[in-house]
């Protein structure tokens, strides 16, 4: 066999294809070509990866990546060189402004960029969130049902009032659609937790931010409440979504204790949550890795799940065809701290770190070099005209 790439000497953990060990990956025409122990034949480029761990391209499916949320972050630039080859904008625009979204972001990025539709027309814009006239949920069901390349469901978040206008819109929204919501939810006296999660949400709709300080997980004896484990027993997904406030050691650690993981692992990336509390999403893998959750666990919880929970089961995994998204990381060893959103700190022994990230095939972060020549062998220099 020809192959355009070789990728040599790596350790494989790919979860649904259940390997775990060392093993060859060939790439080409940006698919997956082959993957085995010392693979047969030449290609165009050979990389030796050699004590790196090659796992399929993550997937992070809460950040922000769009100007209608003040704190956006370009895709490629924040998520490529963390291994991050899909990400899914959640909710920064809105119904009204989402095919702006689709020409200025999703079809420039070299990255995948999906999202989820924001029931408030005008998306995280500040006070229109507020604004229970820009929560209209036929409008949100026509633009999901409109890009269904781009879009995984509707999204709704930061309403701090009485009623239901923002999830319930939200959730209405993705029933017309026939598709998923994530809510992001702050309880109220009047709209409970446990409402939304056992009687409102369905099976597939995620709930975001699960060790958040202000999320009921834990009761007054720091148990898990067993509303909790109901949900999750119909269908109710829970997600990380880390960002810079909804993240906590003094909630986390003992939730997972318990046996309640999360079953996605995200970053809520955006400008504030990238500086102290470092919510990329190798440091956020490497806080789970901190809090007991073996590697594979946190692999398959940011590769394969999160590509069932988004209902795109062809990412996520390094099978024979499909694209040719990888990541190759290193698991270095150390004395390490991790900060959370509530400035907490968890020592740690190990931390990932991508090394090389392809997108299709194609190198597009290679934080030392390894696919390109010395500069010696590179050939001659030549003036350009």
């Amino acid at each position: 066999m020809d192959y355009d790439l070789l990728l040599t000497g790596g350790h494989v953990i790919d979860p649904k294809n259940d390997l775990d060990g060392r093993a060859d990956i060939a790439v080409q025409d940006g698919k997956i070509a082959a993957v085995g122990l010392d693979l047969q034949g030449t290609a165009k480029k050979t990389v030796d990866v050699g004590g790196g761990y090659i796992t399929p391209g993550l997937i992070d499916i809460h950040l922000h990546a769009y100007g209608r949320f003040s704190a956006w972050l370009h895709p490629d630039h924040h998520n490529l060189p963390y291994g991050v080859t899909t990400c899914v904008d959640t909710g920064s625009a809105g119904w009204q402004h989402f095919p702006d979204f689709v020409e200025t972001i999703m079809k420039t990025a070299q990255m995948r960029v999906l999202a989820f539709v924001n029931i408030v027309g005008a998306g995280m814009a500040g006070a229109c969130e507020q604004d229970i006239s820009e929560m209209n949920p036929e409008p949100c069901a026509d633009m999901i049902r409109q890009y269904p390349e781009y879009v995984v469901g509707s999204k709704s978040a930061h309403y701090g009032g009485p009623g239901w206008e923002a999830a319930q819109g939200g959730i209405d929204a993705a029933r017309m659609a026939d598709t998923i919501t994530m809510v992001d939810f702050a309880p109220q006296p009047t709209r409970s937790y446990e409402d939304l999660l056992t009687e409102r949400m369905a099976p597939g709709d995620i709930h975001t931010h699960l060790y958040a300080s202000h999320i009921p997980l834990l009761d007054e004896d720091k148990k898990v409440n067993e509303y909790m484990w109901k949900a999750r027993e119909r269908g109710v997904i829970f997600d990380t979504g880390h960002g810079a406030g909804s993240f906590w050691f003094r909630i986390a650690v003992p939730a997972m204790q318990q046996g309640f993981q999360p079953d996605t692992i995200s970053t809520d990336l955006h400008r504030s949550s990238r500086l102290r509390p470092n919510a990329t999403m190798n440091a956020t893998m490497s806080k789970f890795l901190a809090m007991g959750m073996p590697l594979q666990e946190v692999i398959y919880r940011s590769t394969q799940r999160p590509a069932e929970v988004i209902r795109r089961t062809e990412l996520g995994h390094l099978s024979v065809g499909a694209e040719a998204d990888v990541a190759v990381l290193e698991l270095s060893q150390g004395d390490y701290g991790f900060v959370d959103s509530g400035r907490a700190r968890i020592d740690g022994a190990q931390k990932l770190e991508c090394r090389m990230t392809l997108k299709a095939g194609e190198v597009v972060w290679d934080e030392y070099g390894k696919s390109c020549p010395l500069w010696a062998d590179a050939g001659e220099y030549k003036q350009a005209k």
